[in-house]
């Protein structure tokens, strides 16, 4: 019998709520109440004590299985099914809300999880709505859908998160300035940047930075407004981040460098270039340069930059 994860599933924490009203707030936390209960129920494999907590003429639909039962008893009797099936599986859930649509009906809207002794987690998005009997809240009915599951590679990129907002490089000969964010789902960083040198036309351009899981690398692919590109490595050494970067340069010529950044404090950055050739021809490195984090309270100029962007 395949079965869904709602009914399991009826506690969590709150988000954070305007105040309630005294009745309203003592009502929420006597539903909170009956959710842990529900739970201990459920990963103690009581049927008749998860079937306690429904109303006489409760309704429950199990969304994947398309059965539909109502009242306690036979709410009990699918539960005892179900419990059966799933043996030694442990619920989890996360409570989004609970309103109250009046002094004795409430909605409640939440994640619900249940993984199983031997078999994948099964989770789903879920509205309960709850009634009050006397001086008990009950569950009437329930729906529920699939949860949507969505990638992102967070964990592998997280610490490069402290490249997040716009950092300074300015002196009397040259501005350059870089402004990064996140990408949805944090699946890449993107990094915007502008780079203004005297007599010049100003330099821009985007890098991408994301998680390679078929390497198992950090990389990076970088666009500039003259028609280089790039893609770099990025590898972590202490507080120093190496990215070995491979470019093709407007005119078609092949380069290549390593940059190095060292996080000096929260705030501040050192940044160099090393290993620089074009076409076989070795260049001197550059010199080591700081760079600040801009502050929320300071003016931005109309300007942006990257600190590894293809640099020639």
């Amino acid at each position: 019998m395949k079965t869904s994860v709602f009914v399991w599933a009826l506690c969590g924490a709150c988000l954070i709520l305007p105040p309630l009203r005294a009745d309203q707030a003592a009502d929420e936390a006597a539903i909170r109440e009956s959710v842990a209960s529900y739970v201990s129920a459920f990963n103690a494999q009581d049927a008749p004590a998860l079937a306690a907590h429904w109303s006489d003429h409760g309704v429950y639909q199990n969304p994947l299985s398309g059965v539909e039962v109502s009242g306690r008893k036979a709410i009990e009797e699918e539960f005892a099914a179900v419990l059966k099936e799933l043996k030694g599986a442990k619920l989890s859930v996360n409570v989004a809300s609970i309103d109250f649509v009046s002094p004795s009906v409430a909605v409640e809207r939440g994640t619900a999880e249940v993984v199983g002794a031997q078999s994948s987690p099964e989770a789903t998005e879920y509205s309960a709505v709850h009634v009050k009997q006397g001086d008990k809240w009950l569950l009437d009915r329930v729906t529920e859908k699939e949860a949507i599951t969505v990638n992102s590679h967070y964990e592998q990129l997280k610490p490069l998160e402290w490249l997040i907002g716009t950092w300074v490089d300015e002196d009397e000969e040259a501005r350059v300035e870089t402004s990064c964010e996140w990408a949805k789902n944090q699946n890449f960083l993107t990094r915007t940047f502008t780079i203004d040198l005297p007599n010049e036309p100003r330099l821009s351009g985007v890098q991408i930075i994301g998680w390679d899981a078929s390497q198992g690398k950090i990389r990076s692919w970088t666009f500039d407004s003259d028609g280089g590109f790039a893609e770099g490595t990025w590898v972590n050494k202490d507080k120093s981040w190496m990215v070995e970067t491979a470019a093709v340069l407007p005119d078609g010529r092949k380069s290549s460098s390593i940059n190095i950044t060292k996080l000096l404090d929260d705030d501040t950055v050192s940044w160099q270039i090393t290993g620089r050739d074009v076409d076989g021809e070795i260049l001197p490195n550059l010199p080591e340069v700081k760079i600040t984090r801009h502050k929320a309270s300071e003016p931005v100029l109309d300007s942006e930059t990257e600190s590894s962007a293809v640099v020639q």
